[in-house]
């Protein structure tokens, strides 16, 4: 029995059905964005680990391979990126400006607050990724000499509060073009956003991926850069 709980069949079947209960229960309150599968999944997979006395780097290694798999994922947004290339080529300069502004907003405001309460050299570098999808945060992060585990946990928070604050925010302003939804979600709340947008709609999720490429690709050379510098 113990054999069976620390091997690859437990690791994936647990994962398996943790995304089952997840996405059951985030369906089944209307997409409320707190119960996200990300956080809903992972909260499950986390009390399971507690009750059945698991160690979370075991089973962590046992799923590497799906986490390899969130490349592939990230690479496959190209597909609903050509779909709607004729109104991405029409907004393409106030698009690059906004990812530009916004990429770096993100990175610095996470920095001067977590400066502020005190935060040592090390979350500060891990911070600087929270924008953007999680397989660039983590080759990001290691390149920098950040900790993987804060950029992590830093990437979901991010997804999570930016999908509720957006869809807060636009349903108050009453926006309803699905570029701007899209675009802002992607922008602000990487894949979680992403997800969220193809929910929408599929002009939203093209704009969204979009959003979640240019900032990634961007962070990828800014933030490195200015760490050397100013770090």
């Amino acid at each position: 029995m113990s054999d069976l709980l620390h091997g690859p069949l437990f690791a994936i079947t647990l994962t398996l059905l943790a995304y089952q209960g997840a996405m059951f229960m985030y369906l089944g309150s209307g997409r409320a964005a707190i119960l996200h599968p990300t956080i809903s999944g992972a909260s499950l997979i986390a009390l399971a680990l507690i009750v059945l006395g698991q160690d979370y780097h075991a089973y962590y290694r046992n799923i590497d391979w799906l986490t390899f798999l969130l490349g592939p994922a990230t690479v496959a947004l190209a597909v609903p990126l050509y779909r709607q290339l004729h109104l991405l080529r029409n907004m393409a300069g106030p698009l690059l400006i906004t990812v530009t502004v916004g990429a770096i907003f993100a990175s610095a405001s996470a920095l001067i607050l977590a400066w502020l309460f005190g935060a040592n050299q090390s979350t500060l570098l891990s911070l600087t990724t929270k924008s953007i999808t999680t397989p660039i945060a983590i080759a990001v992060t290691q390149d920098i000499g950040g900790i993987t585990t804060i950029a992590v946990a830093s990437v979901i928070l991010t997804g999570v509060v930016g999908i509720t604050t957006i869809t807060w925010l636009f349903n108050r302003l009453d926006i309803q073009d699905d570029r701007l939804w899209g675009f802002c979600l992607g922008l602000a709340a990487h894949a979680i956003g992403t997800s969220r947008a193809f929910e929408r709609s599929p002009v939203a999720g093209a704009f969204s991926s979009l959003a979640l490429c240019l900032t990634g690709a961007f962070t990828a050379v800014f933030v490195p850069f200015a760490a050397r510098w100013f770090l």
